[in-house]
């Protein structure tokens, strides 16, 4: 990585390249993507290894952004980052990374690409396979962690397009939206 680019502004550079027939990203690869499955070798030996120096962060982290720059399409890696950045208390990496995973999500479900736009028929979001899991899950992702990063209007907004498009509450969006509905409550009442 070149010192002037943070982690941030290298993913947000790498999400710029649209996904290739190479790499995953088409919806029949994308149900054994997302168990890992077509994930290329030394992108798998590299997110191993991340984990291996998890409690050593600038190790960890060059390790699981060199998984992300062999396979950028893959799901996997998208998974891999997020996951750092999140339980390295990095909210703001983490978002940045769940907002292009979103945007990939919308992509490979055919929808459009602002989330706010998405309706319930324009995928089947009452089947729990891949595709449209992948995608309610990713959004849950982003709500929460704006919720997190006090930007309650955009988590909100968020949670109740989770909610519309997840009407039988499959991905758990009540759990959240009770918390948010919580928020500002006095403990007492």
């Amino acid at each position: 990585m070149s010192p002037a680019m943070t982690p941030v502004s290298r993913f947000s550079a790498a999400a710029q390249r649209p996904p290739t027939a190479a790499g995953v990203g088409w919806p029949e690869e994308l149900e054994n993507a997302c168990l890992g499955f077509g994930l290329p070798a030394e992108a798998e030996q590299e997110i191993r290894l991340a984990g291996a120096a998890y409690h050593a962060e600038t190790e960890a982290e060059r390790h699981v952004l060199r998984a992300f720059d062999l396979a950028p399409g893959h799901p996997a890696t998208h998974i891999a980052l997020y996951r750092f950045y999140f339980y390295r208390n990095r909210l703001p990496e983490a978002l940045a990374v769940g907002l292009r995973c979103l945007a990939h999500a919308a992509l490979i479900n055919g929808l459009p690409h602002d989330w706010r736009t998405v309706a319930p028929g324009q995928a089947d979001f009452g089947n729990y396979s891949a595709l449209p899991r992948f995608y309610l899950f990713t959004l849950k992702g982003c709500a929460y962690l704006s919720l997190r990063l006090g930007n309650l209007e955009q988590g909100g907004a968020m949670l109740a397009k989770l909610m519309e498009l997840d009407a039988t509450d499959k991905v758990g969006g009540s759990v959240l939206r009770g918390v948010l509905d919580r928020l500002g409550q006095d403990d007492d009442d």
